[in-house]
């Protein structure tokens, strides 16, 4: 997350941490999963894809958090996919979609 961040600076790209040490207070250093949302075209070329991550919250002890952030297409196509397969992919469809809408903790009746 830290070179991306890096790369949203330095391009200026719109959605990002407000610096590196805003998003090392709030993620955590683990793996993190994104998911592409929408992209961001300007006289007709993508300039930026914004995704959805997920992630470990800093100071949460099992809580994580979602938020967005914009990749260029070079970083974007050099993450690994994890979503090859159609059933994966619906599957982390549904999983950023609950996260998007809130998950709270329940007891069961």
């Amino acid at each position: 997350m830290l070179e991306v961040q890096l790369e949203a600076e330095e391009r200026g790209l719109a959605t990002r941490w407000s610096s590196v040490d805003a998003l090392r207070s709030q993620v955590k250093e683990e793996v993190v999963v994104l998911q592409s949302l929408m992209r961001e075209e300007r006289g007709g070329v993508v300039r930026a894809y914004r995704c959805l991550v997920l992630f470990s919250t800093v100071d949460g002890k099992d809580a994580g958090g979602i938020a967005t952030i914009d990749l260029d297409l070079a970083r974007l196509e050099s993450l690994e996919r994890v979503d090859r397969d159609p059933n994966s992919r619906m599957a982390f469809a549904r999983m950023f979609s609950l996260a998007v809408g809130g998950v709270s903790m329940i007891s069961k009746n």
